[in-house]
């Protein structure tokens, strides 16, 4: 068996050789040239797999060691009956701990009192309820949109879109769809950004093209928006004009945790063991934590002082800086 892997997916060529021959490739690199004699294709959200590129192989086995998948044409893969996995969850709680990072960096410059805030969550899956989570932890007053969620739990309290825009903070964790009654492709319009209120916090980690990118460019200075961006509209081209204009900007490493890297080999490995009967085992040995813990031991909340905590485990700035 010969599998072709993104050479960035991490332990890949020491956990898929058990399966057989890996070749590592660069992601945006791979082409159908390199799958005329290929069965397994593992790659990340760089690589797009369709009909052009997996047309005339022997490819039966497509996984993505991430969480979205709109780099794959699901459509072609079930009229072919290639199997499919993801990574769905292999990074929350650092997507989550990016967006709380963030948030905290955010206010602590601005002077924002969290704990007298409203936060709108858009999406309460895997990275979205751990935003919830943190988020009533700090004090904040959580608002929830998920529809495909309510319709499932018509019990549950979710919030109309229109009602979570009013938010003093609004984050997005939504795949991004292109059609369908939950098509999220600019589900952050122009129409909507004007919602927004007047020096409102802005956070997406989701996808690029969830926001309208040329509209979010035009009303930051006019609503006055304090913006967080992980993702960008045409990556890995990125609007300058835009990442001028936002607080915090960075190259779409909010789950790029060397934990949420494993995690997602890990979930692909276990997938391909399925599909093909096999019960391979490797251990992925993570190195040991040596500082596991930071204490806090003001009896009230001090944003400035929980914010300067944070940064010593993720410097958020600093990649910010980079990026610049």
């Amino acid at each position: 068996m010969k599998l072709v892997i993104d050479e960035n997916i991490s332990f890949a060529k020491e956990a898929f050789s058990f399966f057989g021959e890996v070749i590592l490739l660069p992601g945006r690199e791979i082409t159908n040239d390199n799958l005329k004699d290929v069965d397994v294709l593992i790659v990340r959200s760089v690589t797009y797999v369709d009909e052009a590129l997996l047309k005339n192989t022997p490819v039966k086995f497509v996984g993505t060691a991430t969480i979205g998948t709109d780099h794959i044409d699901l459509k072609y893969l079930n009229e072919n009956k290639i199997a499919f996995a993801d990574a769905k969850g292999c990074n929350a709680y650092a997507v989550a701990e990016y967006v709380l990072t963030g948030l905290l960096k955010i206010c602590a410059e601005e002077k924002i009192n969290l704990q007298e805030k409203s936060i709108g969550v858009i999406g309460v899956g895997n990275v979205g309820s751990k935003v919830a989570k943190f988020s009533e932890l700090l004090g904040l007053k959580v608002f929830k949109n998920d529809p495909p969620l309510q319709r499932k739990n018509p019990q549950e309290k979710y919030y109309s879109l229109e009602e979570i825009l009013n938010c003093d903070i609004v984050t997005l964790h939504i795949p991004l769809t292109f059609e369908g009654e939950d098509k999220t492709f600019h589900l952050i319009d122009e129409d909507k950004l004007t919602q927004l209120k007047e020096n409102s916090i802005l956070i997406n980690t989701s996808r690029g093209a969830v926001i309208d990118n040329n509209a979010l460019r035009k009303l930051i200075a006019q609503k006055n928006l304090n913006v967080a961006l992980d993702v960008w509209a045409n990556e890995p081209e990125v609007d300058l004009s835009l990442l001028e204009r936002v607080k915090i900007a960075t190259p779409h490493i909010a789950g790029y945790t060397l934990e949420g890297k494993v995690n997602g080999t890990v979930m692909i490995f276990n997938s391909l063991n399925e599909f093909l009967g096999t019960k391979y085992h490797f251990d992925f040995n993570l190195p040991e934590i040596k500082h596991n813990q930071l204490d806090y031991n003001k009896s009230e909340f001090d944003l400035i002082e929980f914010e300067n905590l944070i940064s010593r485990i993720y410097d958020i700035e600093s990649d910010t800086n980079q990026m610049r």
